[in-house]
Formats: structure tokens, C-alpha cells, sequence
């Protein structure tokens, strides 16, 4: 019996234990709109584990569409609240596309959700539902959602403005019903500035009991503060008046701002004060231990499809992380924002900075002609460096477009300088054939050698595609690797331009399946303690099945043995990752340290009617090898791995 009662208390508590680790906050989750094009008024996602620096989920693409949720099929300024119970959320949107103008929206969106992924919707239409008092409302902005405890129910708060000028953007409020779907009585009267006043926040700050009201006023410059003890007036009291104004501004910039959003650190020890310095394209954020001074922490810059507006963060609990990340993906991987495909990563000894040239992934018929670059100090953060070739235009001038499947190499002169190598494949009318263009830098731009390299198929059959070159470490001599359906191998002269013929060889890997290693194409080659490693990609670019083999040689030239247990990378469909294959390899300068860099098929793409072979996404990972020198099978990830510490110049 005695053995029992401990048994039980043994297991209850490591029960409450495992309760309390999955309930402890870990991350931040921000919800913001990024734009005032139609396509970009609509809820976004990303994640941070210190609530300043946010990685964007589901690739920047939004996690709900506007046009099923709103009016005007347009929404803004997303506010995020966890409920009181722990478990619920709750998020409330501007109802409004800025295309109409500043000053025609009419309402506000209300969203539940149990999970943050699957959302309930109701639009309230203040001209519909208070026709005689707000029939000729012409701005509901940034609704905000907080539980007042006093009353015991939800209260949504916004700014109002009538077409008569009546109420001159002023802070008003609702009661919200039991299940959040509609506002309860005519909206009340919060507070203002004594002038326009917009884009309320309100938080309950626990050291002082007191209520904190930050807003903008379009009477002076920045982000001011009110505080209440009470949310809303007591009875028989002006409507208003418990709010007492702050003095001094809380933003630590002289540039315009709005979109103030406060929220209290994981630890609870301080809190972070984010706003949108939306003239000069970032986000900049504060810090406060007390609500009363705040401290200037960075500004975050936005770029490519990570440019968030007027949002607000959340922390959240590690199961709560690890369902967003299931189902959204991109805290690491994808590494390139938008459709790439067909990485070649180069480090550069020049600049002691990583480069990836890739696939312009996303057009029918994988029609993209361009190439642009990406740099990193971190493999982590990558920066658009712009486009580098262009087949359409004087830079190819041999070919029509569609450049296909890069490859890069960095030649130091003998005066201590640096070349770099673009080789590709281009359309050139009639067939595909590979070219070689030459920059003085790892961006470009780049200029043709004037012609084709390789324009024919060694065994009669097959594009002339996915070409690849390395430079033998042992004896300092280029190859050039390429096929479809075939792998072809041959060495380059010593002007990195120049095939010699004699030397081509024919080095498919032989017989095999779908399911383990029969060649389709991308060969990528390294060198590894005296074994030449190939790898290569299995099965066609639209396949879920598709997916990376290996093999090694003693030379660069063959012949290659299959690898007992061939698959280096393949899809893990209860993550979503689909078709992870055509890689290049990353060894960190100097160490035994490798990445495998990659596309996959974009999930929201893996129907063969959406065409998942021209919606690739890429990614990065650790490779490792094992003792005897196998490559150990890669499990991709949705996190990719870690940043690396940037190189010194």
C-alpha cells in the first residue's frame, strides 16, 4: 500500500511538473499586416525567443486571408490577447483597405481561436449596427481586446471619427458577448487627448495597480502615456476622467511613429514597448522596468517580405511554439524569402561572408531568367544582395533565359586577387547549354565568357542542366560536373572556362529505384579525408518522394560506389517538409564542419495541381559523418541550425 501512495504521488508530481513546463512561456509570438497594397492588409505571424528579434512564419506569407474574415476583404493593426483561462485567444483587426482612402473603414473584425491557428470571425459594421449615432462613421482604428476584471468581461477599445467631424478620432469602448462574436450596447466614451488620439494600447501593470494607456496623438510628436486605476469611469463621474496624463514622451526617436504595442517580458521583470516607425521602414523597440522610463534597445529593420505594421506580440508556451512551427514552418527554413530553388552556397575568403545563388523559383514552366544572390555572416540572417545575371539581357547575350541550377566558385590570382565563377544553364532557343560568367566580386555583376561551355550530351540524350564545379583540394585541378538522366564529369582548364573534351566522362551511378539512389540529377561533389563524395538527386522536382542519394570515388573522375546506405535526405511529411533535394555543401573554412543547403516543395504547393515542382523554398542544415566516414542521414528541420559567429575581415 505504502508502495502504491508513493507511486501515485510520484506520478502526480512529475505530472504537475510536465503541466508546468508546457504551460512556461518560451517565446514571443507577433501578429502584425505588412503593407498598404490590398495584398499585404492581412495577419501575419512571426516568432522571437527574446521578443526583440522576430524570424516571420509561414515564408512572410500571411496565416489568414483578409477576404474571408472582412467587409472589405482588407484588414490592419492585428491585436493579440491570451484569455483569461490561459488557453483562448483572442485577436481584433481594423476592417479597412487604405486603397478606399484614410477615412473609410467602418469596423473592426472579432477573432477567437483555441489553437492560433484555426480562427472564428464575426465583422461588426457600426453604420449597420448604430445607425443613428455612428451612421456616418467614417474611421474604427486599431481595435484593441482587454479583461476587465470589474465588470468580468472582455472590452474592446478603439478610436471613432464621424464624417461631421463630431468625434475627432477619440478612444471608445464595448463590452464583448460570451462567445465574441458582437459588441454589447452603443460604444462609450474612454478618453483623448484634446486632440486626435489614436492607436491605443492598455496594460495592467501588477508593481504599480495601475492600468497604463499608451496612444498616439496627432497633437504632438511620438507615443504618450495616461494611467488609471480603473478601466472605466465610476458612476456619476466624467466620463474620462480617471485617466491622468504622463508627462514626457515614451518613444526614443525623433522620427514619426504609431502603433504602439506594450507587452511584459517571459520573466516578468520588464517590459517591451514596440512601434511602427512606419516613414522610415523598421520597427523600433524599447525596454521599461517600471512603466515610467524606457531605454532604447534597437531598431529592426525590415526587408523582402518581412515588413510588419502597427502590431502586437504575445508570449507563448513551448507547445503553442512547436504547433506554429508545425504547421507554419520558417523559424529557420526557409532561409531565402519567396520561391528559390537549386542552392549553390560559396563562402568567399574575401569578404568572410557566405553567398547562395539559386532557381528564381515560382514561374510556370520554371521560367525564371534571373539569378539573384544572398549573403550571410551567420548562415542565419541573409541580405539581398540584388540581381547578379540576367539571361534576358547584353550579359548573356548567347542566351533566351530560363537560367537553371547555379554553381560558384571563388579563383585567387596569383596578385592576391579574387575571381568568381557563375557557371548555369540557359535556354539558348533550341536546347539547354551551360555557361560560365566571371565578376571581381561574390554579387556581380557578372559577364559571360561569350558562349556556351557545353552544349551536347555526352550519351546522346538529356539536358544539358545542373551544373556543378570543384576544385580538387589535393591536387588543385577544376571539374566541371553536369546531366539530367545522366551524370557527366570532365576537367577544366586551368582558365576556368575551357572543358577539356578528352576528359569527359560518363559516371552515373548504376542501377537502383526511385526509393533509395537511381540518378535523376544535381551533382554536387566535395572532398572529405581522402574520399570524394557525390551526391546527387533522386526522382523528379515535384515529387514529394524526391530526394538526395550519395556515393564516393577516389578520384574526381570516378568510379563512384553507391553508398550501402544511400539516402542522404528525404521528406518528413508529419513536419510538412516535402521534396527536399538538389543540395549544395557547406564546409565551415577550416573545421570538419558541414551544412547541406536545399529546396523543398512550399506545403501549401504539394498538390500536383498547384504545381509543386515551380514552389521551392530553401533551406539549410547540419550534415555530419560518422566514424567510418559515412554521411549521416540528415533529418530536416523547420528551426535550421544554428547561426555561426561572423568571420573577422
Amino acid at each position: 500500500m505504502k508502495h502504491i501512495l508513493l507511486t501515485a504521488l510520484a506520478t502526480a508530481a512529475f505530472t504537475c511538473a510536465s503541466a508546468q513546463q508546457q504551460d512556461e512561456k518560451v517565446a514571443y509570438l507577433f501578429t502584425y499586416f505588412t503593407g498598404n497594397a490590398p495584398r499585404e492588409e492581412q495577419i501575419c505571424y512571426a516568432l522571437s525567443d527574446d521578443g526583440y528579434n522576430y524570424t516571420p512564419l509561414n515564408g512572410g506569407d500571411p496565416v489568414i486571408s483578409s477576404d474571408t474574415i472582412a467587409y472589405t476583404q482588407c484588414v490592419r493593426d492585428p491585436h493579440i490577447l491570451r484569455g483569461e483561462d490561459g488557453k483562448t485567444f483572442y485577436m481584433v483587426v481594423t476592417d479597412m483597405k487604405s486603397s478606399l482612402g484614410w477615412s473609410s473603414n467602418r469596423g473592426l473584425v472579432l477573432m477567437k481561436s483555441t489553437d492560433l491557428i484555426h480562427w472564428t470571425h464575426s465583422a461588426v459594421n457600426f453604420p449597420t449596427k448604430y445607425p443613428k449615432q455612428w451612421g456616418n462613421v467614417i474611421r474604427v482604428w486599431a481595435p484593441e481586446t482587454i479583461y476587465d476584471k470589474q465588470a468580468g468581461r472582455y472590452m474592446v477599445f478603439y478610436s471613432l471619427r464621424t464624417s461631421d467631424n463630431r468625434s475627432f478620432d477619440k478612444i471608445y469602448y464595448s463590452y464583448v458577448n460570451d462567445d465574441f462574436t458582437d459588441l454589447i450596447g452603443e460604444p462609450q466614451y474612454l478618453f483623448d487627448s484634446g486632440t486626435a488620439t489614436i492607436d491605443g494600447d492598455i496594460v495592467f501593470n501588477p508593481a504599480d495597480q495601475l492600468y497604463h494607456l499608451f496612444y498616439k496623438s496627432e497633437g504632438g510628436r511620438g507615443i504618450y502615456q495616461a494611467t488609471s486605476k480603473t478601466l472605466v469611469n465610476a458612476p456619476g463621474t466624467r466620463p474620462g476622467s480617471q485617466w491622468t496624463k504622463v508627462e514626457g514622451n515614451v518613444d526614443q526617436t525623433q522620427k514619426a511613429v504609431e502603433g504602439v504595442g506594450v507587452c511584459q517580458t517571459i520573466d516578468g521583470k520588464s517590459w517591451i514597448i514596440m512601434y511602427d516607425c512606419y516613414g522610415d521602414g523598421h520597427y523600433q523597440f524599447c525596454k521599461s522596468e517600471d512603466l515610467k522610463t524606457f531605454t532604447f534597445v534597437q531598431d529592426t529593420k525590415t526587408t523582402g517580405k518581412f515588413t510588419p505594421r502597427h502590431g502586437t506580440i504575445i508570449p507563448i508556451t513551448r507547445a503553442e511554439k512547436e504547433r506554429l512551427l508545425k504547421e507554419y514552418g520558417t523559424w529557420g527554413n526557409p532561409i531565402l524569402p519567396g520561391f528559390h530553388a537549386d542552392p549553390e552556397i560559396l563562402y568567399s575568403n574575401k569578404t568572410k561572408k557566405y553567398y547562395i545563388y539559386s532557381t528564381t523559383d515560382g514561374t510556370p514552366g520554371w521560367g525564371g531568367y534571373q539569378y539573384s544572390v544572398f549573403s550571410s555572416s551567420d548562415l542565419k540572417t541573409w541580405t539581398d544582395e540584388g540581381v547578379c545575371l540576367d539571361a534576358k539581357s547584353e550579359q548573356v547575350a548567347w542566351a533566351k533565359g530560363n537560367l537553371w541550377a547555379p554553381a560558384a566558385e571563388e579563383v585567387r590570382q596569383k596578385d592576391g586577387t579574387y575571381k568568381y565563377y557563375l557557371y548555369f544553364s540557359a535556354d539558348a532557343g533550341t536546347r539547354k547549354e551551360i555557361g560560365v560568367a566571371v565578376s571581381d566580386s561574390p554579387t556581380g555583376p557578372f559577364v559571360d565568357s561569350g558562349a556556351p561551355i557545353i552544349s551536347d550530351s555526352p550519351v546522346g540524350r538529356g539536358q544539358q542542366i545542373d551544373v556543378d564545379v570543384f576544385v580538387d583540394p589535393k591536387t588543385k585541378k577544376p571539374y566541371i560536373y553536369w546531366g539530367n538522366g545522366y551524370m557527366a564529369g570532365a576537367e577544366l582548364e586551368p582558365d576556368m572556362k575551357t572543358v577539356k573534351k578528352e576528359t569527359i566522362t560518363v559516371l552515373t551511378p548504376q542501377g537502383g529505384s526511385l526509393r533509395d539512389y537511381a540518378y535523376r540529377e544535381g551533382t554536387y561533389v566535395i572532398y572529405r579525408k581522402g574520399v570524394y563524395y557525390f551526391l546527387w538527386s533522386v526522382d523528379d522536382t515535384g515529387s514529394p518522394n524526391y530526394h538526395v542519394a550519395y556515393g564516393t570515388a577516389k578520384s574526381p573522375l570516378g568510379p563512384i560506389e553507391v553508398a550501402a546506405e544511400p539516402i542522404v535526405l528525404i521528406q518528413n511529411p508529419e513536419l510538412k517538409i516535402y521534396g527536399p533535394a538538389h543540395n549544395s555543401v557547406l564546409q565551415v573554412p577550416g573545421k570538419d564542419e558541414w551544412y547541406i543547403v536545399y529546396h523543398r516543395i512550399n506545403k501549401n504547393y504539394i498538390e500536383p495541381h498547384k504545381g509543386p515542382g515551380i514552389h521551392r523554398e530553401v533551406c539549410i542544415d547540419r550534415m555530419m559523418f560518422d566514424k567510418e566516414g559515412r554521411i549521416v542521414p540528415v533529418v530536416p528541420t523547420l528551426d535550421g541550425p544554428a547561426p555561426l559567429k561572423a568571420k573577422k575581415k
